[in-house]
């Protein structure tokens, strides 16, 4: 106050006048945020792109919760993961960037996304949003000890509030995370498990040996998420700013745990079980959101971050085609392994039972809000922020934009094979899946190979390679790809 008197009188004006324009920004920034919708981005674990029935109608699995979401909203048949593993894909989805323009391989020790950059929730907490987030994380902390804050996650990079764990529930040591502490750290130990039988190594109540805190039972992990999720819808019924929500749950990935409720509810074994059983807290999600109040103005998307740990020895037993007759599983090059079914409901926007064709990356995410926002963050080369994300919004409203389509897609599959789509035309740069497909396999990268080149619109089983009949098309592909690996941007 001192300082505000010992002021020239003819500043005061002045002063005035800029105090009432920042409280007038302010004023329209937040009323502008009020007028934005809600957006929760429910991410499953190693779902396959024929689990869900509104994907697949043969599918052995129920999916009523899922199956509505597509009722009343639009299906994407043609939407990819950033790359077939979990933290390839979480970290595309958080960034906007390609995850084979970094060493994604670091992240049990270090962050994988920089201090200072723009992610999927500081785009939109700079709107104006509250974002929380819920689940499984895996794109790495700083971690100097369990007795120690873990930097570099959710809590650092844009989200308001975080519970869940580092990484997968089979990939030690397990404990709940609240922010940036360990809730209880993991100082018991628990033995590594496989359930046998039928299921191979990794497949069924795999989890690998390692610390485990006191309180966690990993069974109660999946529901545990659940009910903190409904905990952050209810709380935000009086807040005044918009919610995201990021629910990542780590399930159905292994280990397959069906709580008693749900064993024997699907015709696909334990698997099929505990994707029931996900589902149902899928719905418990939904119910919460509707009884709150929000669902009306609530985007909802939903996916999952890679395809299944499905082999062709389960289809025979089971009957089910977890891939829906899409080539490969997890972690490979061919379709199975990052084309995911992917939903968007949003009331009032987008049209009930709509089904959209266009290329969709997981990357794209950042743009599309981006847009959503008008933050301009993701715009030509303005910024650094998602270099190769590009927005479909107008997808979801039919309204036209001046921002760029998706042209093409790049990723890298998880033993190295880059991977090239544009247009029908799909190239694998190697032989054989380029993941879990070809697991007990030794490879010999330094090898010459023949290469895959596949028309997905006459052959999306990917059984035909025209590597050998196409050379000006592969020589354009390979051209194009080179350009997109050496670029630090595609859009």
């Amino acid at each position: 106050m001192r300082n505000l008197i010992a002021l020239p009188l003819n500043t005061l004006p002045a002063l005035v006048f800029l105090l009432f324009a920042l409280t007038s920004i302010g004023s329209a920034t937040a009323e502008a945020a009020e007028k934005l919708p809600n957006i929760l981005i429910v991410l499953v674990d190693d779902m396959g792109y024929g689990d869900p029935g509104c994907f697949n109608p043969e599918s052995k699995i129920p999916t009523p919760n899922i199956d509505r979401l597509a009722a009343e909203g639009m299906k994407f048949t043609d939407a990819h993961a950033s790359g077939p593993l979990c933290h390839m894909s979480r970290y595309g989805l958080m960034t906007g960037r390609y995850p084979f323009r970094i060493n994604v391989g670091k992240w049990p020790q270090q962050p994988l996304i920089e201090e200072n950059e723009v992610t999927l929730p500081s785009l939109l907490r700079d709107a104006g949003y509250r974002t929380a987030m819920v689940g499984k994380w895996h794109v790495g902390f700083e971690e100097k000890g369990y007795d120690r804050p873990l930097r570099g996650g959710p809590a650092d990079r844009g989200f308001d509030t975080f519970f869940g764990i580092r990484a997968s529930t089979d990939i030690p040591p397990y404990f709940y995370i609240r922010d940036r502490e360990a809730i209880s750290p993991p100082t018991e130990s628990i033995e590594a498990n496989q359930s046998g039988g039928h299921w191979n190594e990794i497949q069924g109540a795999f989890w690998r040996a390692g610390g485990i805190a006191p309180e966690l039972d990993l069974v109660d992990v999946t529901p545990r998420f659940t009910e903190e999720a409904c905990r952050v819808i209810e709380s935000h019924q009086e807040n005044h700013k918009p919610l995201m929500l990021y629910l990542a749950y780590p399930s159905p990935h292994t280990p397959w745990l069906p709580t008693k409720a749900f064993q024997g509810q699907s015709g696909a074994g334990m698997y099929g079980d505990f994707m029931t059983m996900v589902d149902s807290m899928i719905g418990q999600v939904l119910d919460t959101l509707e009884s709150s109040g929000m669902k009306d103005n609530t985007m909802v998307i939903f996916t999952s971050d890679n395809g299944p740990t499905w082999y062709d020895k389960d289809v025979q037993k089971f009957g089910h085609d977890s891939a829906a007759g899409l080539r490969g599983m997890k972690a490979d090059a061919w379709e199975a392994g990052h084309r995911m079914p992917m939903i968007v409901r949003w009331p009032g926007v987008v049209e009930p039972q709509s089904t959209s064709s266009a290329l969709i990356s997981f990357v794209d995410f950042l743009a599309t809000m981006d847009e959503l926002v008008d933050s301009k963050r993701c715009v030509g080369n303005v910024s650094d922020a998602g270099p190769d994300s590009f927005s479909f919004l107008s997808e979801l409203t039919g309204k036209p934009s001046d921002r760029p389509r998706r042209p093409s897609l790049a990723l890298k599959s998880g033993r190295g094979l880059m991977t090239y789509r544009r247009g029908p035309w799909k190239l694998i740069e190697g032989d054989g899946s380029g993941g879990f497909s070809d697991r007990g396999k030794k490879l010999d990268r330094n090898k010459p190979y023949r290469g895959q080149l596949y028309h997905l619109r006459d052959d999306l089983g990917e059984t035909n390679n025209l590597i050998e009949r196409q050379p000006e098309i592969l020589a354009s592909l390979r051209e194009e790809l080179a350009e997109i690996v050496d670029a630090n941007r595609s859009r």
